[in-house]
């Protein structure tokens, strides 16, 4: 099968159990970076001589077929450099080829940037939306934060140190006074987690900032439906049969409007 493994994405003392186990146990590893896997191997204590093959950006699309087929007889544990494959990692088409094939594939849970970095952003983590890094040219990242500005769901993202300013100065012209929260190195030494605006955490960005950065930003608030549109959703509802006082709760509960104010507008408009 097609093993997932998730590997520290800072401190060694994260390697799971079983993480450690198909390390030593995995005739075959496919790596993003063969000489990371060589260290990890090391770093851990783990003896073992599998074979390793490079699984990149590059070459995933071409090394897909060749590793599926090897899967159908022995175990390929799929590694990146930090964290879990597949996610802003190679390994997506690996697995698509895979599940095309038929062939099993699992996963080893364990460190991810993206749930550690919500986890402690002290932002809304009950609904949140993952957008992987940053464009890297200003027009394409100004567009894509605009398109995301009326998103509620708290937003994670990626970004490079040394263009941390730029993106921080874009999202408060995107989403100005937003809570957000910037985190670096996590899990290792240095770890820290700045959290302000944009406006409040630019000066601190512009004086340089090191490491690998997460960004958390806060969901947009919920915009009121216009009380006339919410009263029509209500009438058609009781067009539809449902009862006045019902209609006039869902839609309440869709829009944010008070559910009495509803009832009674729509009482009023002669239709109840």
């Amino acid at each position: 099968m097609i093993i997932l493994g998730a590997t520290p994405i800072g401190n060694l003392g994260d390697a799971s159990g079983r993480l450690r186990e198909a390390l030593a146990a995995a005739p075959v590893i496919a790596a993003e970076d063969t000489r990371t896997a060589r260290q990890l191997l090391r770093a851990l204590g783990i003896e073992a001589q599998p074979q390793l093959v490079a699984l990149h950006e590059h070459n995933e699309a071409a090394a897909a077929e060749g590793l599926v087929a090897r899967a159908r007889d022995e175990d390929v544990l799929v590694l990146t450099d930090a964290g879990m494959p597949t996610v802003s990692d190679p390994g997506y088409r690996l697995v698509q080829a895979a599940v095309a094939a038929d062939v099993p594939v699992t996963c080893l849970p364990g460190p991810s940037a993206v749930l550690t970095a919500l986890a402690l952003s002290g932002l809304p983590t009950d609904r949140f939306a993952f957008d992987g890094f940053l464009p890297r040219k200003a027009g394409d990242r100004d567009r894509m934060l605009a398109a995301v500005a009326r998103e509620e769901r708290t937003l994670v993202l990626f970004e490079a140190p040394h263009r941390l300013a730029e993106s921080v100065e874009a999202i408060g012209r995107a989403m100005p006074g937003r809570a957000m929260a910037v985190c670096r190195e996590l899990t290792k030494r240095f770890e820290e987690v700045r959290r302000g605006t944009p406006e409040e955490l630019l000066p601190w960005a512009q004086a340089g900032v090191k490491g690998e950065i997460v960004l958390v930003i806060a969901g947009a608030e919920p915009v009121l439906a216009d009380e006339a549109a919410a009263v029509e959703q209500v009438l058609a509802l009781r067009a539809g049969g449902m009862r006045l006082k019902d209609a006039a709760a869902e839609v309440a509960e869709a829009t944010g409007h008070a559910r009495n104010a509803l009832y009674q507008a729509a009482l009023a408009a002669g239709r109840g």
